[in-house]
């Protein structure tokens, strides 16, 4: 059988993601091929990725990241359940990289045992051919009421037969707690799948913990596999979902920076790790606007980012004055680029007639391009190879859209795709653009060309992928620095 170990944590957003990823290009750079794997995932953060047909899907932006960390390209078996939040109770649904329809939280909680034999297909055509499988749980297994059916944590462990690691963060307070608590909630036989535990984010001295050691030991049967210093390293990496988006894109050098982005936060907002390479760029800042403030009037580009409500979302940017922001902000020479959902938002309206999003209706578009957009049930999902109109800088990225738009501004478009299909739409002035492509910001070529548009002076010389490469080895580095990575591979061995 081939090696494989899970890591579920005590709650959402204690780092199990970066933990895999850290482990995945630490194991990799060992000789060992990795591939990761999250049996169910919530996030409207996505990337396309090959499914065993030859045919795009699409999966949690994580799995790709930790893809690229063991150095494979991302197939949909990394992520067979993908969850797209749409409302606070209801998400899109998506299995094996394709939507399979619309639930609420009780209709999915119901369809969930019929999930499970894909997604025991989807783990054990990935472990075919692999040395290590890290498998990385959703939310905890202490949430005992959702047990029944469950795909997420203990019940694909079982089904697996495969151990369990926990993790718990000490950011947060009552991390103690909170293992042994979990530990209490499981069954016997749940209980017995658990090897260890680790504890993440911690500050300080790490040895005034170590009388919390036994105690946990004591009530658990636990031994910790390593405390982990705070990684400040992680901010150069994507982040997962929304939970992870507080304390992140602040602005903090707002006032010196040559490019100000003001990014207004709304409810739905998607696939923002679009902003990562903008906020990484010297001499940029990137600033995420939440509700109850106004966007600054010293922004030089507006960026609305994708959204997996349009209408939804551009109702929540109206409701908050933000669009009278914008009509200011263009008025006095700022930019606005609009990407996917905020493309459409810039238009005169966007149509859905069928209520693939919601219920069926149309709402005013911003109107700062002459265009106007359909939502259809039928999602484009493809890379994005090409280059930009204006100066014809190489681009590659990835559709990943529901909506058709039209009208007279896309015969401006912003890219020319390399089968010479266009893409986006800009006005005359040249100050508005939106485009479909995700992922267009990590083109160094593009990105630079984009930012000397507003400011000449920017200098272009970052280079993204690297930059992002060699975070991931500062996070293989860190794991190594402090997990005790020989027993962790062979608790997954079985030894």
């Amino acid at each position: 059988m081939t090696a494989a170990i899970m890591l579920q944590g005590t709650g959402s957003d204690v780092g199990k993601s970066l933990i895999v990823a850290g482990l995945a290009r630490l194991y990799a750079r060992q000789g060992l091929v990795v591939r990761p794997f999250k049996p169910q995932n919530m996030s409207n953060n996505a990337a396309p990725a090959l499914g065993p047909a030859g045919i795009y899907g699409e999966i949690g932006r994580a799995q790709a990241l930790q893809a690229r960390a063991a150095g494979l390209d991302p197939t949909t078996d990394m992520n067979p359940v993908l969850l797209k939040p749409q409302t606070d109770i209801g998400a899109q649904i998506i299995v094996d990289g394709h939507v399979i329809g619309n639930a609420d939280a009780r209709a999915y909680h119901a369809m969930k045992p019929d999930l499970l034999a894909p997604v025991l297909a989807a783990f054990h055509r990935l472990a075919d051919g692999a040395d290590l499988i890290l498998v990385e749980g959703a939310g905890s297994p202490a949430e005992v009421n959702l047990r029944a059916g469950d795909i997420a944590n203990m019940g694909f462990a079982e089904a697996a037969d495969i151990p369990v690691l926990l993790i718990g963060d000490i950011e947060r307070g009552g991390v103690i707690a909170s293992l042994v608590g979990t530990h209490a909630l499981l069954s016997p036989s749940e209980q017995a799948r658990l090897k260890g535990y680790i504890i993440n984010r911690f500050r300080g001295d790490v040895s005034l913990f170590d009388d919390a050691l036994p105690i946990i030991r004591a009530r658990t049967g636990l031994d910790s596999l390593g405390i982990i210093p705070w990684f400040e390293g992680a901010r150069a990496l994507p982040a997962e979902d929304t939970a992870s988006l507080e304390g992140r894109y602040t602005g903090d050098d707002w006032a010196r920076a040559r490019i100000r982005i003001a990014v207004p936060r709304l409810p739905r907002i998607a696939n923002f790790d679009d902003l990562d390479p903008l906020a990484a760029e010297p001499g940029v800042a990137v600033r995420l606007v939440t509700p109850g403030q106004r966007l600054p009037g010293n922004a030089n580009l507006i960026l609305l980012a994708g959204s997996k409500s349009t209408r939804g979302d551009l109702e929540d940017l109206q409701r908050n004055g933000w669009d009278e922001d914008i009509h200011a902000a263009v008025a006095t020479g700022s930019h606005v680029l609009g990407i996917c959902g905020g493309y459409q938002m810039l238009g005169r309206q966007v149509a859905d007639p069928e209520g693939i999003e919601g219920t069926p209706g149309v709402t005013r578009g911003l109107g700062l391009l002459d265009i106007e957009t359909t939502i259809t049930g039928q999602k484009k999902l493809s890379p994005a190879i090409g280059h930009a109109v204006a100066g014809r800088a190489p681009i590659t990225g990835f559709e990943m859209h529901m909506g058709v738009t039209r009208g007279p501004d896309t015969d401006l478009p912003l890219l020319h795709f390399a089968d010479g299909r266009p893409d986006g739409a800009t006005s005359h002035d040249g100050r508005v653009c939106g485009t479909y492509v995700h992922g267009l910001f990590a083109a160094d070529a593009f990105r630079h060309s984009f930012l000397k548009r507003i400011d000449e002076r920017h200098s272009a010389t970052f280079a993204w992928n690297k930059h992002l490469d060699e975070a991931l080895d500062l996070l293989a580095d860190h794991m190594q620095s402090y997990l005790t990575t020989d027993h962790i591979l062979g608790i997954a061995r079985g030894s």
